[in-house]
């Protein structure tokens, strides 16, 4: 599986922040890219929950998806159900 060129761009500007400028400008810019991250992490897996719920609503089924995606159906189920950390985390209950 390849990087889509937009995934490549935004990995790109992140090793970037670490090339140019002093030591001082770099570790500036890099804590507030850490500051930032989490938030950003939360945001695309939002993205992605709002993407494999639609490919679900268009008829493909979780192994479709998950071949798609390079994971396991199951992990497809776990992201459509929202969540994020299998391990920690249970499905949510239902509404």
């Amino acid at each position: 599986m390849s990087k889509d060129e937009e995934v490549q761009r935004v990995l790109n500007a992140i090793e970037a922040l670490g090339e140019q400028g002093d030591a001082a400008e770099r570790a500036k810019r890099l804590t507030e890219l850490l500051d930032e991250l989490p938030s950003s992490q939360s945001r695309a897996r939002e993205l992605r929950q709002q993407a494999v719920r639609e490919l679900r609503d268009e008829g493909m089924t979780l192994r479709a998806i998950g071949e798609l995606l390079g994971i396991s159906f199951g992990r497809v189920r776990q992201i459509a159900d929202g969540v994020t950390n299998p391990r920690t985390q249970k499905r949510p209950a239902a509404e």
